[in-house]
């Protein structure tokens, strides 16, 4: 449910909004229609009459341009004056130096698109560490109340204990300072176990944080839910499975991603910004003909030999100084984010390495801390035994067992730390399976 929080859902926006973005960027090749009409009349004389009509279609490289125009008057310009039939053409401009390998509408459009995988690095960034958190609260919370179980259980065998001191002093077996120290042991235990309630309904607080439902509307932990300990089974890595996060680390952690992809819009603006550097040279080619001519009559009538606009314009700036200064700057920005991208990798690379060792030494202190318990046991049961024999004094019955519940403590303690080091592991390589988040 963690997938409906809001952060998730904002996480799942920068996706979409620069899939719009994207969009935006490609309406620069989308074609245009136009329209433009003027006409002045004065004294009863035509000044003009101008009636223009474009459509103009964006190409990867150039442009295709076809329209009408009728222009008629006695104050119009000779060379724009029409026949009454108007005048129709088709036309292709091209660049032939700068703008012919990329131009400001193809570096906008490449951008845009490393903008989305840049998103979606970001949105996987975000997620990841959304279900961290939501993890960590989640093992929190099972810590606290497998911790308060243990103390339940260790009152308990308190009270019982009590109960039975109690009789033995009256039947005279037992000094009475005894039931003093039985019911000392009993109050400690009601504090630790209030305290221990106290945690572990807060932690189930912080674990309702992360509980939404598909209405954007917050939901709460049910009362009767209680944590499971599944997912804290050892499970040991082999070293081509550390290998793997190693190569997910150096390939697709998400901020080593976002460094690439800014690499990649880098080197477009680079491209563009050197492309810059060449002249401008831009030829325009239009095929004219008299208003109704059309299909076979442009060839019939060699309009693509004789009836034709041509043109060409040129430029160049003599110094280029503020094409080769951009040029620099941005190759001092490409070096600078190729040494982040390095350092950046290695960080993640060492934390992978640092996450296995702190999941793999966890494993030796669960193990470790097994032993521990069967070993507290014994001597918890051998005191009890001797106790019961009068053999052993009260003091020591309740130190063996308060070690008993102080070792398994520790041992939830060291479970649900390993569980999180899992997670850990997974979110330093840069995944923690979020695939059906979308």
């Amino acid at each position: 449910m963690a997938l409906h929080h809001p952060v998730a859902r904002q996480a799942n926006q920068l996706s979409e909004q620069a899939r719009q973005e994207l969009r935006m960027a490609r309406g620069v090749f989308d074609p245009v229609a136009a329209s433009k009409f003027y006409q002045k009349e004065l004294g009863g004389k035509n000044y003009y009459t101008l009636w223009d009509n474009v459509l103009k279609v964006p190409l990867w490289i150039g442009e295709v341009k076809a329209g009408y125009e009728r222009n008629q008057g006695a104050n119009v310009n000779p060379e724009n004056v029409t026949s009454s039939q108007g005048l129709q053409y088709v036309g292709l401009s091209v660049p032939i130096g700068q703008g012919l390998l990329i131009d400001e509408r193809r570096a906008t459009l490449q951008q845009a698109k490393q903008a989305l995988a840049l998103a979606e690095a970001d949105r996987v960034k975000n997620i990841n560490k959304l279900l961290l958190e939501a993890t960590k609260a989640y093992w929190d919370w099972a810590n606290a109340y497998h911790r308060g179980q243990l103390l339940a259980q260790g009152l308990q065998l308190a009270n019982v204990r009590l109960q039975a001191v109690k009789e033995r002093v009256k039947e005279g077996d037992l000094a009475a300072i005894d039931s003093v120290e039985a019911q000392i042991e009993v109050q400690n235990r009601q504090a630790l176990l209030a305290q221990a309630q106290l945690e572990s309904q807060n932690a189930a607080l912080l674990v309702s944080n992360y509980l939404w439902g598909e209405n954007n509307t917050p939901l709460e932990l049910p009362a009767q839910v209680t944590p499971s300990l599944q997912g804290t089974e050892l499970e040991p890595l082999a070293a081509q499975d550390v290998a793997v996060l190693l190569d997910q680390a150096r390939e697709r952690h998400p901020e080593v991603m976002k460094l690439q992809i800014k690499l990649r819009q880098l080197d477009i603006e680079r491209r563009f910004t050197q492309n810059k550097l060449l002249p401008k040279l831009n030829l325009e080619y239009n095929v004219i003909g008299t208003g109704g001519t059309a299909g076979e009559q442009w060839l019939q009538e060699r309009y693509l030999s004789d009836n034709y606009k041509l043109g060409a314009s040129f430029s160049v700036p003599l110094f280029l100084r503020q094409e080769r200064g951009k040029l620099q700057i941005t190759r001092l920005k490409i070096n600078a984010t190729q040494l982040e991208l390095a350092q950046t990798t290695r960080e993640s690379l060492n934390l992978v390495q640092a996450s296995y060792n702190e999941r793999k030494q966890l494993e030796e202190q669960i193990q470790l801390q097994e032993q521990i318990i069967r070993n507290s046991e014994l001597l918890q049961r051998g005191e009890q035994e001797r106790f019961e024999n009068g053999e052993s004094s009260l003091f020591l019955v309740n130190t063996r067992e308060a070690n008993l519940l102080s070792q398994q403590i520790k041992l939830y303690e060291l479970k649900t730390k390993y569980a999180k080091a899992k997670y850990y592991l997974q979110w330093a390589a840069g995944d923690l399976g979020i695939g059906a988040t979308r």
